[in-house]
């Protein structure tokens, strides 16, 4: 397989021919040129090293004849003069070292110093901490404070939503008792003329089955004109009303009525209530004390009527 190299790496192949004649010649003219350069230099430099140079005489002389000094005589030293010496001072002790003392002194200062800076730090912390925890318990009291207005604001809502509904039930209540009392109260009425009108049409018929004695303008019902005497309704009354329990006392002064049958002798054979005195404990009391009572008392002239309504008060 032929391998190829890059272009950048690649020769000529005019490059790798061998040279031609022509060119030989040239080369060899140079190759000559440079021995010759190269000779010629040689050759200074052994001529340079090998040469010697030449020497200089010279003689001196003088005009007149010198004569020598003598040698020089030395002169006798002098006596040292006597000198007192002083008495040797007292060696004094060296300086003590107070480096290490000082050392100790600055270790100790610098000490004492960041225990002073570490004691008000602390301090500081701690008033920190101290007014936080001062804040963190008003922030709280405030808002327990405001949690406890909010809880009573809603229980006081809340109670007078309770009380404003039970006000409203209680006259809905009232109005529902009010309204079936007038409604029992008609029914009653209703009742009571009904049967009045049924009792004075039976009273009519009698009356007619035995003849009445009245005038032709009479408007009477009985076969013959008579009547109770002026006072026999009071009697009657005072006969029944010390039977008449009531232990509450009763609001106004309702009046009862109610109508009674008795037989010839006096005995009480029914009783009903023909008017409500719209308090029904005094209504019951009356007729409860007419059970009580049984008999009534005959009239002046030894009678009794059949049937008559008599009213109750409680103040009479």
């Amino acid at each position: 397989m032929e391998s190829r190299l890059p272009p950048s790496l690649a020769l000529p192949r005019e490059s790798l021919r061998p040279p031609s004649a022509d060119r030989q010649s040239v080369g060899l003219l140079v190759s000559l040129l440079a021995h010759a350069l190269l000779i010629a230099a040689l050759a200074l430099g052994v001529q340079w090293h090998t040469t010697d140079p030449e020497g200089v005489e010279a003689e001196l002389w003088a005009a007149t004849p010198q004569i020598a000094a003598p040698a020089a005589v030395e002169p006798p030293p002098e006596p040292a003069p006597e000198t007192t010496q002083p008495p040797p001072r007292a060696a004094t002790p060296p300086p003590p070292d107070t480096s290490a003392q000082d050392q100790r002194d600055a270790e100790i200062a610098i000490e004492q110093d960041r225990k002073r800076k570490a004691q008000k730090e602390a301090e500081r912390l701690e008033a920190e901490r101290d007014a936080q925890a001062r804040k963190e318990a008003e922030d709280q009291r405030a808002r327990d404070k405001r949690q406890q207005a909010e809880r009573k604001d809603k229980e006081d809502k809340a109670k007078a939503e309770r009380e404003a509904k039970a006000e409203q039930e209680e006259a809905d209540r009232k109005a529902a008792e009010k309204k079936t009392k007038l409604d029992q109260a008609k029914k009653d009425k209703a009742d009571a003329d009904r049967r009045e009108a049924q009792r004075q049409d039976n009273i009519r018929r009698m009356n007619a089955q035995l003849g009445g004695t009245g005038a032709e303008n009479s408007s009477g019902t009985a076969a013959r004109s008579a009547g109770p005497s002026a006072n026999y309704a009071g009697r009657i009354k005072a006969y029944i009303k010390p039977n008449i329990v009531l232990t509450d006392p009763v609001p106004g002064n309702p009046t009862a009525e109610v109508e009674v049958r008795v037989a010839p002798d006096g005995s009480i054979i029914g009783r009903k209530l023909s008017k409500s005195s719209g308090n029904a404990a005094w209504d019951e009391a009356v007729l409860r004390a007419i059970d009580r009572t049984a008999k009534l008392p005959r009239d002046t002239d030894g009678t009794v009527p059949s049937s008559m309504v008599i009213s109750f008060k409680p103040s009479e």
